[in-house]
């Protein structure tokens, strides 16, 4: 049997929902809870430069108003999120992101521009389809 080489941006989340680094942690929490998502890229003048998990905002939540006030995204964000081109073999971007733990990577064009994002969900959903020989190219 050969193996299944698939482009990672077959089974990433097309132009997501993004913030702002100024926003506050209130305002992540509600545009979270409005889209269910659990991961944010942080863009500044059109470029990522940072992710904002669920985990991330539920922390900040437990500070108290006075402080959680104070904070925005770019306090909060990973810095230099793991990114990858669109066309990556989407095993080698599950293989990276289980050797640098992270829950999701920022999926660019050839150019550099938000393709999308790929998250573990996204990386579930794909086995899901490829062992059920799913209808996805490459499957």
């Amino acid at each position: 049997m050969s193996p299944i080489r698939v482009p990672v941006e077959e089974f990433t989340t097309p132009d997501p929902v993004t913030a702002g680094p100024d926003m506050s942690i209130d305002e992540l929490r509600r545009l979270m809870d409005a889209h269910g998502i659990r991961h944010l890229p942080v863009v500044r003048d059109g470029a990522v430069v940072g992710v904002v998990s669920d985990r991330d905002v539920r922390l900040a939540m437990g500070l108290d108003d006075d402080r959680r006030q104070l904070l925005t995204a770019a306090d909060i964000m990973a810095g230099e999120p793991v990114s990858v081109g669109a066309h990556r073999p989407l095993e080698e971007v599950a293989f990276l992101m289980s050797e640098r733990k992270v829950g999701s990577v920022i999926v660019n064009d050839a150019d550099g521009g938000l393709v999308g994002i790929f998250t573990a969900t996204d990386a579930l959903n794909a086995l899901i389809e490829i062992i059920r020989g799913g209808g996805r190219p490459g499957a």
